[in-house]
């Protein structure tokens, strides 16, 4: 390696280093063309400017990411070129779909390279279609234009953070690279040191008065802790999906489920419903928006839920106190339909010992029938809970939390079902850098898709084909995946062991075997 500047490492340490001056973290996978982005990421983090997160596979690594990136702190990937930009798709679409803001830096060859079979080299530019906000081509930097390349890093830069944090949504830095591809200087920590940090406005909603109906309802799918005054200002029923971090207030009807499910003269007496955030979990809610009653819709960062066509956006924050008897109404109801406590060891009282955790803490829900359960049976308590809701996939769910863990002081629970376990297996590996990590992995076995035996096709087909290609239930032993991986392992058999396996801290996996 060279210790004279050379264009690639001159541009990748002022792009790197006008990142860091918005807070930004960084995640890299190993790779040649992205050399030089990661000795400049290295620079500052051994500097202590900013983090620097190593993974071998790059769709775990977009994952943790993203999970990362739920605190708010930017969050930027780093990758080589070909296959390994490929692979953080199932992130940047989830990312797209919850409103998540990352910088996608993908090294690439140079232009002229492109369509000539030349190794690694693919077209990258588009590659994620309309799930990233901008694809930024960046022609490989040249010797003939080396004085230039900080204004241009600075601009990049500039541009690409401002699109991704103002819309919520990915973006990608596609960084063509020539050989020489690294050399020692120019150090990115001097570089920062010139910068000025970088501070993004935040404006507020102004209130809009809208005709509510008394009988008026409030649905609150995932994420819609965002407007979390407004919604408690509401006085109106709200159900609110377990992932929405609204189902702990008051006007929460924690059991509202079972209420449509019963179909109660209250569900018929509807008139208006205001939708916040992605309500993705419940067939019932789809019904009730499609019945005919008014729908507003509140954008979100996870974009504008227009289910059915004809719902009026309200672009700014609603206030409205109406009858207090029709919020009593549905709380009353709600007790009374809601099942009684029990001492078994079941998918409601899994559920409800996940809830116990501190203001600190995080509750992860992975795509399965487990976040459904705890959509009936979650508790109005204030905990902090994630799911990937976007696209509600079943990839990158360990992934996602431990990008989690490495941004929060407390402990990571994830609740998850087995396939959703072994899907996403490769991101138990531990990388010792990363430090100790209190994340609990709470493994419902049922051995296979449990989700779908609520479908029409479990009635619909013969029970061979059913298992086959639906339940895909897989012979595998977690307690040997613990082993290998460095992790802890309990199976609990009931209630008690539950609940003491709970208070277990570090890397630790709980398994649950139900039918």
């Amino acid at each position: 390696m060279t210790n004279q500047p050379v264009p690639a490492q001159v541009f990748a340490a002022h792009v790197v280093a006008n990142l860091a001056t918005y807070g930004a973290d960084f995640w890299l996978a190993p790779g040649a063309r992205s050399q030089a982005l990661a000795i400049a990421a290295a620079q500052l983090a051994q500097a202590g400017i900013s983090n620097l997160r190593v993974r071998i596979d790059e769709r775990s690594l977009a994952f943790t990411a993203l999970g990362a990136s739920v605190s708010g702190r930017p969050q930027v990937v780093i990758t080589t070129s070909g296959t390994a930009v490929a692979n953080l798709h199932p992130a940047v679409l989830e990312a797209h779909h919850s409103g998540i803001p990352l910088i996608l830096l993908t090294a690439d060859r140079p232009a002229e390279l492109r369509g000539k079979g030349a190794n690694q080299t693919t077209n990258q530019v588009g590659i994620f279609a309309d799930a990233v906000i901008a694809c930024v081509d960046v022609e490989a930097p040249t010797d003939d234009k080396l004085t230039n390349l900080p204004q241009q890093a600075a601009k990049v830069v500039s541009e690409a953070m401002h699109l991704a944090l103002a819309n919520k949504q990915p973006v990608q830095l596609n960084l063509q690279f020539r050989e020489p591809l690294s050399a020692t200087e120019p150090d990115a920590v001097k570089i920062y040191s010139t910068l000025a940090p970088w501070e993004i406005s935040k404006t507020r909603d102004e209130y809009l008065a809208v005709e509510l109906s008394p009988k008026t309802v409030v649905i609150a799918g995932a994420n819609s802790d965002d407007f979390l005054d407004e919604i408690s200002n509401l006085n109106l029923p709200v159900f609110a999906e377990p992932s929405s971090g609204v189902r702990h207030i008051q006007n929460s009807i924690s059991g509202y489920r079972f209420a449509l499910f019963a179909k109660d003269e209250l569900v018929e007496q509807i008139e208006q419903v205001i939708v916040y955030g992605k309500p993705t979990l419940s067939r019932p809610i789809i019904s009730l928006l499609r019945s005919g009653v008014k729908v507003y819709v509140r954008p979100s960062r996870m974009g504008s839920f227009q289910i059915p066509d004809d719902v009026e956006v309200i672009s700014n924050a609603i206030a409205y106190t109406g009858d207090k008897s029709w919020l009593d109404s549905w709380q009353e109801l709600s007790n009374r339909l809601t099942p009684k406590e029990t001492n078994e060891l079941n998918r409601r009282t899994i559920v409800e010992g996940a809830w116990r955790l501190g203001p600190d803490d995080h509750l992860v829900l992975g795509a399965s029938q487990l976040i459904r359960e705890a959509d009936h049976f979650a508790p109005k308590t204030a905990i902090k809970v994630w799911s990937n809701r976007g696209l509600s996939g079943i990839d990158g769910t360990i992934a996602t939390a431990t990008g989690i863990a490495l941004n929060t002081k407390g402990k990571v629970r994830v609740l998850l079902g087995d396939l959703t376990f072994l899907h996403d297996v490769g991101s138990l590996v531990i990388d010792k850098s990363d430090g100790e990590l209190d994340i609990q992995l709470v493994v419902v076995n049922d051995h296979g898709g449990k989700i779908f035996s609520y479908l029409e096709v479990a009635g619909s087909v013969e029970e061979k084909i059913y298992n086959r290609v639906f339940r895909t239930g897989q012979d595998f032993e977690i307690a040997a995946l613990a082993q290998a991986f460095g992790w802890q392992y309990l199976l609990v058999k009931d209630l008690v062991e539950y609940h003491s396996a709970l208070e277990t801290t570090g890397r630790v996996i709980i398994e649950i075997k139900l039918d």
